[in-house]
């Protein structure tokens, strides 16, 4: 008869059938049975410098593979520690799955004082996840793991955090239970329109003289259903951060970041919108009012979203791609009002383009460099910096995806470690970090992290010397500016310290030059431009 498996081998293997080829934690006294299961596993670990990393990476890798990011962690402080990367990916939809130890079962809430205690860990994450259980038998595991794979799956995608008690851990599973009861539960179709609902818009839309579309990042996985069904209606898109590249670089009916003033009035006075994956809340419209005043279409797979501040006269609860390939079926042909739709999107595009500030005018031939130097498949990830602020607003990809930015939760030090997650679930393609001075030095210790597992990501600093948005929204305020302005480090001695490549650059020329150089460079690099050089 064959060796039974410990719990933690037989978990390991599990996810090894549920097709995870990589987590990202740090292993402690806790979890060390949990890592016996890796020791003959083809999942990759990769070891971070603070757990914060390990979910932001989670995070990273999530968006780019498509596949749940997974992070092995320790309980109390561990487990606090990706406290801020596991809300980031819950307001961001991010499907992510945190195992972590617990507190053995004899003294399970009991305040014994055990190490890592906390009085309720499993509710503590609660609020920032689709669920936290703690499973109480090697069994309950794969039930666990079911439900964790239909929410990715099925649902709106959520952070799931599983617990597992230290001895259980060390229990025992047969082999013949583990190829019985140890296996995968996929759920193969999300959820589908109803047909009555399709008809229902699709009469709104008929009727519609000056239809719009607002598009989330629910609908990043219909990007050529967003663009046909544009097409066909005659419908401008505005886009939220998550949704840039739904339509692709340069599309004719791109009316832009819903940031802009112009851009939210073109969405009051659609007589007709459509809201595609979006919750249109307010950190996407930079806090600006939304009143629409026109029948309200909202595609959306979360039911809360069809009813909430913004009740929709038809309310879809489905996947993105199948309900708007659905209304596509159900609209009769193209519209007549195509040319006046470019006509209009051409104008809210060139308002909102002019309502930039001069300094943001300077972080956008920035970006028009940084984009124009490296190809067409790299991924952008945005810090919570002035920088990638305006990169909200101007950046166009090809492709949703392939910049991010972490609007909901707007956690400082997003940028790199996530990043990072891409650049492991992505290596052949470029990934560059958007950062501000501040920023970089929340989660800077993972640098260590890019050279020991050999991730070449670039890094662009742009350093304002401050806080800058704070600085700048105190001054709005008419208030005098307080705690803004801390004193960077040396960047380049700082990167160079971590094996880094660095260095400054003072023109667009110059910058280009670096960029192309640390593309093709197998050692991580820094670039760094200051706010006080003449872009």
């Amino acid at each position: 008869m064959s060796e039974p498996l410990t719990c933690g081998e037989a978990l390991v293997r599990l996810l090894e059938r549920y097709d995870v080829d990589t987590v990202f934690g740090i292993p402690g006294t806790h979890t060390i049975e949990l890592y016996r299961g890796l020791v003959s596993s083809q999942i990759r670990h990769v070891l971070v410098r603070h757990e914060q990393g390990a979910a932001f990476m989670a995070d990273g890798y999530a968006r780019v593979s498509g596949k749940p990011g997974v992070c092995f962690l320790i309980a109390g402080p561990g487990l606090m520690n990706a406290a801020t990367g596991i809300g980031c990916a819950y307001n961001d939809s991010i499907p992510m799955l945190v195992i972590t130890s617990v507190t053995r079962r004899d003294r399970l809430g009991k305040g014994f004082g055990e190490g890592h205690e906390m009085n309720d860990q499993r509710a503590t994450l609660t609020p920032m996840t689709g669920f936290s259980t703690t499973v109480l038998a090697p069994d309950d595991i794969p039930d666990a793991l079911g439900r964790a794979f239909a929410l990715f799956e099925a649902g709106r995608p959520r952070p799931v955090h599983i617990e597992v008690p230290v001895d259980v851990f060390s229990e025992t599973v047969t082999r013949e239970r583990f190829d019985e009861h140890w296996q995968p539960r996929h759920i193969l179709h999300r959820p589908l329109p109803h047909p009555s609902a399709v008809e229902s818009a699709a009469d709104l839309l008929r009727g519609a003289s000056a239809p719009v579309i607002y598009a989330g990042s629910g609908a990043r996985h219909a990007a050529s259903e967003v663009r046909k069904l544009a097409e066909t209606l005659g419908a401008p898109v505005a886009h939220t951060a998550g949704g840039i590249g739904l339509l692709g670089k340069g599309h004719e009916l791109d009316l832009g970041s819903v940031s802009f003033d112009a851009t939210i009035e073109a969405l009051e006075q659609a007589d007709v919108l459509l809201g595609v994956g979006t919750e249109m809340g307010y950190p996407d419209r930079w806090y600006g009012d939304f009143k629409p005043k026109g029948k309200l279409i909202r595609v959306d797979i979360d039911p809360r979203k069809l009813t909430d501040e913004h009740r929709p006269t038809v309310a879809i609860c489905a996947d993105a791609a199948p309900t708007l390939s659905a209304l596509l079926g159900a609209l009769d042909g193209s519209s007549t009002n195509l040319d006046d739709a470019r006509v209009r999107a051409a104008t809210v595009r060139d308002r909102g383009l002019e309502s930039l500030s001069a300094t943001e005018r300077k972080h956008a031939r920035i970006l028009e460099t940084l984009t124009g130097a490296l190809p067409a498949s790299t991924h952008y990830f945005g810090d919570m910096c002035q920088l990638a602020y305006t990169g909200v607003r101007v950046m166009q990809r090809q492709q949703p995806g392939h910049f991010v930015h972490p609007m909901g939760f707007g956690c400082l030090g997003y940028g790199l470690p996530a990043a990072l997650g891409a650049k492991r679930a992505q290596p052949d393609a470029p990934v560059v970090v958007i950062t501000g001075d501040s920023g970089l030095l929340y989660t800077v210790q993972e640098m260590a992290t890019a050279l020991d597992e050999s991730l070449p990501v670039i890094v662009v600093l742009w350093n304002n010397q401050a806080l800058g948005e704070i600085r700048d929204g105190f001054i709005r305020r008419g208030i005098q500016p307080i705690a803004v302005t801390p004193k960077p480090p040396d960047n380049l001695a700082l990167a160079a310290a971590f094996g880094w490549h660095a260095n400054r650059v003072t023109g667009h020329d110059q910058f280009a030059s670096a960029l192309t150089s640390a593309a093709a460079d197998a050692t991580p690099s820094l670039i760094e431009l200051w706010e006080s050089d003449d872009f």
